[in-house]
């Protein structure tokens, strides 16, 4: 059996756990230390620390403090790593607590971080999904159930002082290009509700005011939300600190490409078996920047899609240059304008294209002025036939309930 090197509590903080993290800075203490073939698991909070709860309400999404956000297990050193390595990381198996068998998704408030489609969803809107082994449901979301193909929505390694400095530099100077903006550009170091692990007193304080957020993916790996990147795949991390400073969390049970309504995988807490090995100078041997990864031999198999494409004209009509941004919005609305038609609410099938195994690809980016998306919805994942007929859209949904919404507070 492997041992399992960070353990949580979920019926306390994880403010009180010093095996646990919320911002990236190379000062952060490992917490374990591992050897190259070593195996060994993982707990972890769900990204916001507990503070999603299992009813029918969204009040939490839109009360969520997202200064708080991601809470990570680590880091973890593995001896013999250095700057310029490769950290070698297989992810062995990935699943929920026992006592905790379901998971959330959520679209938060556009005043409150929004999301991919805030402008058409300002409001807060909550979904809970039940677990049945592989398979996951939701009351709020009838006549779906489906696989899930659980991941780690973030892991990454220590970045080392040097790039550090260069996200805070590049990230400000975005900011600041408009810095009134709702949601707002980047999020900026904010030492109030950091938690630095054991790093503690006046180095902590110090620290956690240059501390990177953990919200985007960087150069280190982080919040990527690969779906893909499930049990029995492989990453390759650069290694910017002695030891590595390898950290995860943020688990998913099932997302869809883009975790479109951004809390848009079904989150949970959970834990995660992981082995390292190392590349040594891997980093110049394959010319890596950014982490590379081998896909898992195992995925929920549907042969069967609606595709939806989308381009680069936006809702009012305006073109744009090829900007696959705008174009795979089109195709996540128009899937959504499709699945009103069998009876589900925007709010579910927007909830529903953030946590079903949806595939989004980038289909054309040579045919000006246009950019091609496309958005992969499989239709096997539904109790009832979804595809185009001359009888139009005859099964309308029945049952369950609607994805709950908290208006903004006024």
């Amino acid at each position: 059996m492997a041992e399992t090197i960070i353990k949580i509590d979920l019926s306390k903080s994880a403010y009180e756990n010093d095996a646990i993290h919320n911002r990236w800075h190379p000062d952060i203490p490992m917490v374990a230390t591992v050897k190259p073939g070593d195996d060994f698991i993982v707990e972890c909070y769900d990204w916001t620390g507990g503070q999603i709860k299992d009813n029918d309400s969204a009040d939490d999404v839109r009360d969520v403090d997202l200064s708080q956000v991601h809470f990570l297990s680590g880091p973890i050193a593995v001896e013999g790593a250095e700057p310029g390595d490769l950290l070698e990381v297989d992810i062995l198996d990935i699943g929920a607590f026992d006592e905790s068998q379901w998971g959330f998704n959520g679209f938060f408030s556009k005043q409150n971080g929004g999301g991919f489609l805030t402008e058409h969803f300002p409001e807060a809107h909550k979904s809970i999904w039940e677990f049945n082994g592989m398979f996951t449901k939701s009351r709020h979301i009838p006549n779906v159930e489906f696989a899930g193909m659980i991941h780690p929505g973030l892991i990454g390694c220590l970045p080392s002082r040097e790039l550090l400095e260069q996200w805070n530099q590049r990230e400000k100077a975005l900011y600041d290009t408009d810095p009134e903006r709702v949601p707002a550009l980047a999020n900026l170091p904010f030492s109030d509700t950091a938690h630095m692990g054991r790093l503690s007193g006046d180095a902590a304080q110090d620290a956690a005011a240059e501390a990177a957020r953990t919200v985007p993916p960087r150069e280190h790996g982080g919040n990527c939300d690969i779906k893909d990147l499930s049990r029995g795949s492989k990453v390759y991390f650069p290694v910017y600190v002695k030891g590595g400073g390898l950290s995860v969390g943020d688990l998913h049970f099932s997302q869809g490409d883009g975790e479109i309504t951004f809390c848009g995988a079904i989150e949970m807490a959970g834990w995660i078996h992981l082995r390292v090995n190392l590349i040594k100078d891997g980093v110049a041997k394959y010319g890596i920047k950014n982490p590379v990864f081998k896909p898992s031999t195992i995925k929920p198999k549907y042969d069967d899609y609606v595709i939806f494409e989308g381009i680069s004209v936006d809702e009012q009509g305006q073109q744009h240059y090829l900007d696959v941004h705008v174009a795979y919005r089109q195709a996540c609305l128009n899937a959504i304008e499709y699945l009103s038609k069998f009876g589900y609410s925007p709010a579910q099938a927007y909830a529903l294209l953030g946590c079903a195994p949806v595939e989004g690809h980038i289909s054309g980016v040579v045919d000006v002025p246009n950019a091609c998306a496309t958005l992969w919805l499989p239709t096997g994942i539904f109790d009832f036939d979804i595809n185009p007929s001359a009888d139009g859209p005859t099964t309308q949904v029945t049952g369950g309930m609607d994805v709950p919404k908290s208006p903004d507070k006024e």
